[in-house]
């Protein structure tokens, strides 16, 4: 058997991902206000929301990866906003409907989650990936 070739592709964060932040904070929101909690409980409960909610939205917006790539060999490789090629390791990959949600942890640093989602990346890079994951050994 040949070996897959290489897969590269540049990355930006998802809008999908951050609507559906956006919605679920409202949804959480409007089950505080119609809670039989006291009044300052509710205000303070959805002050605690919308703080969480914005963090994990500027979170999602602030990733220093532009690029990533899944060599031949099954090496990750992610280029971050100064050019910098970090190599990594890829902890989980999951396919969410039509999205693939990726899990690498670089050399230094914490993991981080790639999201990718139809607005931010093609079907084929998609199912390229999802293809390639599914021939890959498992992770030790």
């Amino acid at each position: 058997m040949t070996s897959a070739p290489a897969i590269g592709f540049e990355y930006a964060p998802s809008r999908l991902l951050a609507k559906a932040c956006a919605a679920l904070t409202l949804l959480a929101l409007s089950a505080v206000g119609l809670s039989g909690l006291p009044w300052p409980g509710r205000v303070g409960l959805a002050c605690a929301l919308a703080l969480a909610a914005l963090l994990e939205w500027r979170t999602l917006r602030r990733t220093s990866i532009r690029a990533a790539g899944w060599a031949a060999d099954g090496s990750w490789m992610l280029r971050d906003a100064s050019s910098t090629d970090l190599p990594a390791t890829l902890l989980s990959a999951r396919v969410l409907g039509g999205c693939l949600w990726l899990r690498l942890q670089p050399a230094a640093g914490r993991p981080l989650n790639l999201l990718l989602a139809p607005d931010n990346s093609d079907a084929d890079l998609r199912r390229r990936l999802r293809m390639r994951l599914a021939a890959a050994p498992p992770a030790s």
